[in-house]
């Protein structure tokens, strides 16, 4: 039996109680049924059905808001010692369904096992990451004024929504509701319709693990119902949310009404810059892996290659004959590179940029066509001789597609860098120090990276500028959003006080 063939009866074997039970909402600790009656999860690798799930509404989001509320003072009240364990008991819990989650995700969105294989252990990493963060969360300072000594400490903000998208769904779930149980809130998590597998396993796990009823959440649903209820509902009291910008924009004037705080991890049109002088066999395997990886499907893709005009055609042929090299295939096979496109809807908007690049006048040099009729696959696409005006250089495609513009000169590479409504990430490859340290200090990006791909690191701040959201995750800025700052102030002696009408 081939590895393919083996993932695929492991997957058959998960899958049974889905497709027999189907998935259903889980709040304070019990399944229940969808307001709305269900919707069903399609593959995308074959369009065949994998289960039906609880459609979700207004009144479930209601529900499970009150059930974070209730389940509130105690997890905020519970001793830091026991939150960290049950964080950590979750972490190594993730760990043993590691297989199970990949080959769930991979069905579910079309991601190759290559590499989901790794996205349960990142999502352990998260959990065990923030739970060593617990028991200094809630520290604070000492502020000694003349008459005052000032302490400050931070609580947990309350009940928070996070919305989370269908392209690394398991990873990116843990990535935002670790830090805001850590920090002693409650969640209620409305995960993509279009990738419920991994979210429906992630609230088993947590509850297996010790997390109490209520403490986490899960309603599935869709954003104009469902996730307009979360943004608006009066008891929650942030929304954490990751996904296209468009969506928000909606998001933060749904919660105007209830004065959210919300923290936005939106698109981007990323550039990637290769000066003549780098090295340039790293440069190409960066280039090729942050546009080509995950199906393309991801917001810090460098999906705008900035190539310096001396050695753009050299370049520009290399890059077709790895392109052309890159396979397509089943997701669950682990020589397979790219596997299918999330929906046919995305499908249909990734594709629809082929004809987009010729009407502009850019060259399809690799790519552009479909894979078979089975379900969404793409062959990766590169298209050349583009400019910064076109289409396909300034709307996220959000797929395995690369847009390769020239420049000239340093000044130029930043200013076609910048000309963009977005700013997630940046990369440059250069060997020349100072002007790394001058072309980052004026690139309009909230994350760069020099002489590397993005390469991830827990402590530090992740988030982007311009149309790319709104606040930082990481480290001790996530604590920073889920948590409020309270000030005390003690008087050290008799100081004067102003007396009026005496």
């Amino acid at each position: 039996m081939s590895a393919l063939d083996t993932n695929i009866e492991k997957l058959n074997g998960f899958l049974g109680r889905f497709r027999e039970t189907g998935i259903r909402n889980r709040i304070a600790g019990e399944d229940r049924d969808g307001s709305a009656g269900v919707f069903q999860s399609v593959s995308p690798v074959d369009k065949s059905v994998i289960c039906d799930v609880a459609h979700g509404t207004a009144d479930d989001i209601d529900a499970a808001a009150k059930a974070a509320y209730a389940a509130f003072a105690e997890w905020r009240d519970m001793p830091a010692t026991q939150r960290r364990r049950i964080l950590l008991n979750v972490a190594d819990a993730i760990e043993a369904r590691a297989e199970e989650i990949a080959l769930c995700e991979c069905w579910d969105t079309g991601q190759t096992l290559r590499f989901m294989s790794k996205a349960a252990l990142r999502g352990a990493e998260n959990f065990r990451y923030f739970a060593d963060q617990v028991i200094q969360a809630r520290d604070g300072q000492h502020l000694k004024s003349p008459t005052l000594m000032n302490l400050t400490t931070r609580v947990p903000i309350g009940p928070v929504g996070v919305i989370t998208p269908w392209n690394t769904p398991f990873m990116l779930s843990t990535w935002k509701i670790a830090p805001a149980l850590a920090a002693g809130c409650t969640v209620v998590h409305k995960p993509a319709e279009d990738s419920p597998l991994t979210a429906r396993l992630l609230v088993e796990i947590a509850e297996q693990a010790g997390l109490p009823k209520g403490v986490l959440n899960t309603v599935n649903g869709f954003g104009p119902d469902a996730g307009k209820a979360l943004c608006e509902h009066a008891l929650i009291k942030a929304i954490a949310f990751v996904g296209e910008s468009r969506t928000g924009s909606l998001i933060v004037k749904q919660g105007a009404d209830t004065h959210k705080r919300n923290h936005l991890e939106l698109g981007g049109k990323n550039p990637v810059v290769v000066f003549d002088d780098a090295d340039l066999e790293r440069a190409l395997d960066a280039v090729i892996f942050m546009i080509y990886s995950i199906n393309g499907e991801r917001c810090t893709s460098s999906s705008r290659l900035l190539v310096q005009d001396t050695i753009k055609e050299d370049f520009e042929a290399r890059l077709v004959e790895r392109v052309n090299n890159i396979k397509v295939g089943h997701p669950l096979d682990p020589e397979t590179e790219i596997g299918p496109l999330v929906t046919e809807e995305h499908y249909n908007k990734v594709t629809s940029y082929f004809d987009i690049a010729k009407e502009d006048g850019a060259t399809v040099a690799a790519g552009g066509v479909t894979v078979g009729d089975a379900g969404y696959f793409v062959r990766p696409t590169l298209f050349t001789n583009a400019t910064n005006q076109m289409r396909i250089a300034r709307e996220e495609i959000f797929g395995p597609v690369l847009t390769s513009i020239p420049f000239s000169t340093e000044d130029e590479a930043l200013e076609i860098a910048n000309d963009t409504p977005y700013g997630l990430t940046g990369y440059v490859w250069t060997n020349d120090l100072t002007r790394a340290l001058r072309f980052t200090d004026r690139l309009e990006a909230g994350m760069i990276w020099v002489n590397s791909e993005n390469v991830r690191h827990l402590p530090t701040p992740f988030g982007g500028v311009k149309a790319s959201g709104i606040g930082r995750d990481g480290g001790d800025w996530s604590f920073e959003f889920y948590m409020e700052q309270k000030h005390i102030g003690f008087a050290t002696g008799q100081h004067d006080i102003m007396q009026l009408g005496k």
